[in-house]
């Protein structure tokens, strides 16, 4: 080959390695994300909407560079596992999941996807990570953790009935946290002077089953656990309750917006989207295992004063004055 010939074809080289190198820059690289939820897709759609839409603020867009699998267990903790399983396979660069139960089943799907997780009740206890300050473990995200939240929201039961005695609790026993929860209620209700009876309900059945359950043995009072379960049917919950004109005291607020009488909580929402920035962080090449667990620093009591109209209940000044939202 001459030299000039030479030198036309090195030039023609570079020049088509540059325009490869262009068009990989010009193509973004294109991230796989895992949703696990044990609650429904509708029940979650307006929480997936607002994580998704911080992480496209972040430059991440579904369809683009993006692609989300996503899996339900539609209120049957159970089928987490497998659906984690499912998951895992698919071989994402980083596996998002919705509550303890989602996260429970997550870590122990993978030790080596990087886990990122929202309204964990205790993430540490459940052998998730190994402490708030410094994971050492794959997972990470925003934990629900407040040892005082179940005995300050029984303290607004005596505070808005002063009168009632009876609490019935209705509740998940396949909920991870449950248990623990439950615990805390009973210790606080002992100095609060009321008494509990529990509740199950883990499937539609056992819910229809514990609506008859409080027609028959009213309670003065009925406290919701959360859940991903009375979560997904939190509109079925709430109507029963205001139809037989019960008062009812729950944890987040999405029970208030569709119509429950009080709620006491973290707000959810804000899990959400501290979450995006957790994954935009991870997939930028931060570990996990050295992202220190947030913990909730603000509480929502929410009232619905139309509810509470409806039911002849009658809040407290002190408490008005307390309330964060109020809805009309």
């Amino acid at each position: 080959m001459a030299p000039t010939q030479r030198r036309q074809f090195l030039s023609r080289s570079i020049a088509l390695v540059m325009l490869a190198a262009t068009r990989a820059q010009a193509q973004p690289r294109t991230y796989r994300i895992a949703y696990l939820a044990g609650s429904t897709d509708a029940a979650t759609a307006h929480l997936q909407k607002v994580l998704f839409g911080k992480l496209e603020e972040l430059g991440y867009r579904e369809g683009r560079n993006l692609v989300v699998e996503r899996r339900f267990a539609d209120g049957r903790l159970e089928r987490l596992p497998a659906l984690a399983a499912e998951l895992v396979a698919l071989k994402p660069d980083i596996f998002f999941a919705a509550a303890s139960q989602a996260t429970l089943a997550a870590s122990k799907a993978t030790s080596t996807i990087p886990i990122v997780f929202v309204a964990v009740s205790d993430p540490v206890g459940m052998g998730i990570v190994k402490s708030l300050g410094r994971p050492g473990t794959n997972a990470t995200g925003l934990s629900a953790q407040n040892v005082e939240i179940h005995s300050k929201r029984l303290q607004l039961v005596k505070e808005v009935f002063p009168s009632a005695s009876r609490v019935a609790v209705l509740y998940n026993p396949l909920n991870a946290p449950s248990e623990p929860m439950l615990a805390m209620l009973k210790e606080a209700s002992k100095t609060l002077g009321l008494v509990l009876r529990v509740i199950e309900a883990k499937s539609e059945q056992e819910l229809a089953s514990a609506f008859k359950t409080l027609e028959s043995g009213r309670p003065d009072v009925l406290y919701v656990l959360e859940s991903p379960f009375t979560f997904s049917h939190r509109m079925r919950i709430v109507e029963f309750t205001n139809s037989q004109h019960l008062p009812a005291v729950y944890g987040l607020t999405e029970f208030a917006e569709v119509g429950g009488l009080l709620t006491y909580s973290f707000n959810l929402l804000e899990h959400y989207r501290g979450a995006a920035a957790f994954i935009d962080k991870i997939l930028k090449g931060a570990k996990p295992s050295e992202l220190p667990v947030e913990q909730p620093t603000r509480f929502e009591l929410v009232l619905n004063l139309k509810t509470a109209k409806a039911l002849g209940v009658k809040f407290p000044p002190a408490i008005l004055v307390r309330a964060d939202r109020v809805i009309e």
